[in-house]
């Protein structure tokens, strides 16, 4: 694999032109020479994956692409390094690995399994500081979660931290931590671009900056990468990055996502309409996404585009408990899934996917009355570093739930 001095001139250009594109929810390095000296050291760096495991993966979610496979993607909403142990690792692999047992014995289907896992070290941020007038917590990969100046200061050396600790969860995934079943590829959102920068590598036998199997661009911090809904300005850096690599990418679709804004994204990120390049993750919120997702769909299918279709119920159903605690009801959760399989079956599409935060820790992070979870009993075990997670046996439960809507 080829690192950017040996890159075809073309390539570099063409590299060079993306990153040179307006990039929102980058941080204001105070040295920015010494952000330019980490990327040099990534680029040193063997990478995470390899571009043999990032092309098998492609061809997976071409599968699910013309409906005979379902993806399963889940994780942290946002790792940490303290919590980067075998424990923590291993119960959500095994969370995972659990949920999809479940999906492919009931639901009938082969399942792809992404982990939020192994580099989802950095978040988006609505605003630049916090309440306090300090920086705001943009993630370990960047600053610290101390409330205090030096804490909070954009340091680029974490990134180098952030390979470590990415390194260290793909060993203990390797190594079978959580227990035998199925293979988890790895997945973050690609919001970093100067750590995604580091880690581009470039295969032996082709020089356009795209391919698959025969070589390319690849971003190998991970096997999957998506752009988020903070993100994804079609003239964006995200986007001409992401156009740019042989990767399956994904991009995160809200309710105000206008149906042609979304033929759009096809265009730009899949021109050759490739099943499995491409995933759209709906994030419509459960009072929404029967209203605001059929028009996406039916215009991205009649243009012509085999993307996978997944549901991220998630981000849309976020709301604050009368105890303060940024909660999720599960009942809020399921019902957006129920509706995300409604749509396509109205419509006659593949429901292919769903994207969800989990842990295998028994945290007690969402509301779920049937599990014994209310608005008191959310601080037992409150322990996320943004948005709240389900739990192991929420997660399972929501895995049953989902092989029932597909065996439908």
């Amino acid at each position: 694999m080829l690192t950017t001095r040996s890159w075809p001139g073309e390539t570099r250009r063409r590299l060079t032109e993306a990153l040179q594109r307006p990039a929102a929810q980058q941080p204001g390095w105070a040295d920015p020479g010494a952000a330019d000296d980490v990327r040099e050291a990534l680029e040193r760096l063997p990478p995470l994956v390899l571009p043999a495991e990032v092309d098998r993966l492609r061809s997976r979610l071409a599968d699910a692409a013309r409906g005979r496979a379902f993806v399963l993607q889940g994780g942290d909403c946002a790792e940490t390094f303290a919590a980067n142990t075998a424990d923590h690792v291993g119960a959500n692999v095994g969370a995972l690995r659990a949920m999809a047992r479940a999906l492919e014995q009931d639901g009938g289907r082969p399942v792809v399994t992404l982990g939020r896992i192994a580099g989802q070290y950095a978040k988006p941020r609505s605003q630049p500081v916090d309440v306090l007038g300090l920086p705001v917590f943009r993630g370990d990969i960047v600053n610290g979660p101390e409330p205090d100046p030096a804490g909070r200061a954009a340091d680029p050396r974490r990134m180098l931290r952030a390979y470590t600790h990415a390194l260290a969860a793909l060993n203990l995934i390797r190594a079978g931590h959580g227990g035998p079943g199925a293979e988890v590829f790895t997945s973050h959102e690609a919001l970093l671009l100067d750590y995604e920068r580091g880690l581009l590598r470039l295969a032996a036998g082709d020089g356009t900056g795209r391919g698959g199997e025969t070589g390319g661009l690849y971003a190998l911090s991970a096997h999957f990468l998506w752009i988020g809904e903070r993100t994804r300005q079609l003239d964006g850096a995200h986007v001409a990055l992401a156009a740019l690599l042989a990767n399956p990418v994904g991009v995160k679709i809200g309710p105000g996502t206008d149906p042609e804004l979304a033929v759009a994204y096809a265009e730009r990120l899949n021109p050759g309409r490739e099943p499995g390049r491409l995933t759209f993750i709906s994030r419509m919120g459960a009072g929404a996404v029967r209203e605001k997702l059929p028009a996406v769909v039916e215009r991205v299918t009649a243009a012509g585009h085999p993307v996978v279709w997944s549901c991220d119920p998630m981000h849309g159903n976020t709301r604050e408990a009368p105890s303060g605690y940024k909660t999720r009801r599960v009942t809020d959760i399921e019902d957006e899934v129920r509706g995300f399989f409604e749509v396509h079956r109205e419509l006659g599409t593949h429901p292919g996917g769903l994207h969800i935060e989990l842990t295998g820790d028994a945290v007690t992070e969402c509301l779920d009355e049937p599990g014994g979870i209310d608005d008191t009993a959310l601080a037992g075990r409150y322990e996320t570093h943004c948005d709240p997670r389900l739990n192991g046996d929420q997660a399972l439960r929501l895995a049953g739930a989902v092989a029932a809507l597909t065996r439908t």
